[in-house]
């Protein structure tokens, strides 16, 4: 039997891409690299996305159709080719970030979201290009925190990916689910489907060269950290904790996790938030209400460095839901403490790179 292009042809029009239900041929998904070699049959089949979902079985119905109208003795070799590049593997999705940190807490409501997005902006405004992810997926609050609620992004086309532009303000590059999702309803969502978004935002966005990408990740331990372990290699971990005992408890679990030994994560260090009350009138007074230095004290026992005490100042609370950081006003209680809590955060970093390995990915397991 001797075969030719239009015997190949025909039998592939009968295959059809269950996406919209027309044959491969007439889609133009055939890539123009048809050979044919005595009863050897090889070509390419072109997809919009290295990801699509029906890949696999148009290949097979592709096969199938030439063993079907052509010959079952037909040896077919079918190549799948997408007109995306391909995004890049877990480990190397970031290649142009120098230092990644992941800001955590034990518990919710301990101000983790008021650290991570001050602490962004604190090092970009002493002279370091930075980037922030909101990695919270259930719960995004940086949106509000940076007043850009009504932000659209947008993607656009970059050697050979559509990738999403971040947002920027106070010179902080900025993505959120946030800013896809509606903010008056519940993101209920399945953990893959969770995990699948924080992979897009993380992995198909042009963060470019950053000195610092921070993370606010969610509180507590997760699908969520999981995620984030298994695709970035995090520089360092700052975890964050008020004064309380039962956030002390937390805070401690929160160390561990990333202690674990496959996980491998260093602790650049702790903050205690709402250290103290001061009135903005009275600036000398230090009132104790949720306790006395228990981060402190915590953070010695676990043998971590003590990064910075943020006091509860009114002004934090009102910049916060006015969609201005704290860290803007540098010559503020609170601006004075996010911008010294930022140079710790690059002096320990600095030491953690100087002294330890790059961080490994958490091998995926199944």
């Amino acid at each position: 039997m001797t075969l030719y292009p239009k015997l190949i042809i025909d039998a592939l029009s009968t295959v059809r891409y269950p996406g919209t239900g027309k044959n491969i041929v007439e889609t133009e998904m055939l890539e123009d690299d048809l050979r044919i070699d005595g009863m050897n049959v090889s070509f390419s089949i072109i997809f919009d996305k290295p990801t699509d979902p029906f890949a696999k079985s148009v290949v097979k119905s592709a096969e199938a159709a030439i063993h079907t109208y052509v010959s079952k003795d037909v040896n077919v070799a079918i190549s799948i080719k997408s007109l995306q590049a391909a995004r890049p593997e877990p480990g190397k999705m970031l290649p142009q970030v120098k230092n990644v940190i992941a800001v955590s807490s034990g518990k919710g409501g301990v101000g983790k979201s008021t650290v991570a997005a001050n602490l962004a902006v604190a090092l970009a405004s002493q002279g370091y290009s930075v980037g922030l992810l909101d990695a919270d997926i259930f719960g995004p609050s940086v949106p509000k925190m940076f007043h850009l609620e009504a932000e659209r992004i947008f993607a656009q086309e970059y050697e050979g990916r559509q990738l999403l532009i971040p947002a920027e303000k106070y010179g902080v590059k900025i993505l959120s689910i946030g800013f896809f999702v509606n903010p008056e309803t519940a993101t209920l969502w399945r953990g893959g489907m969770a995990s699948n978004a924080l992979k897009q935002l993380i992995a198909d966005a042009l963060w470019g060269e950053l000195d610092y990408l921070v993370l606010d990740t969610p509180p507590g331990t997760s699908d969520i950290h999981l995620t984030l372990l298994q695709n970035l290699a995090i520089t360092g971990a700052v975890i964050v904790s008020t004064p309380q005992n039962v956030a002390l408890a937390d805070a401690k679990k929160g160390i561990d996790m990333y202690r674990n030994e496959k996980v491998g994560v260093p602790i650049l260090g702790m903050v205690e938030n709402m250290a103290w009350f001061t009135p903005q009138e009275l600036p000398e007074n230090k009132y104790y209400i949720f306790g006395k230095e228990g981060v402190k004290r915590l953070a010695e026992e676990m043998n971590v460095p003590l990064l910075g005490q943020i006091p509860i100042v009114q002004s934090i609370c009102e910049s916060g839901d006015e969609g201005e950081p704290a860290a803007v006003n540098e010559e503020s209680i609170i601006g004075q403490a996010f911008a010294d809590l930022a140079r710790r955060v690059v002096e320990e970093t600095a030491k953690r790179n100087e002294m330890l390995p790059p961080t490994e990915i958490v091998a995926m397991t199944k």
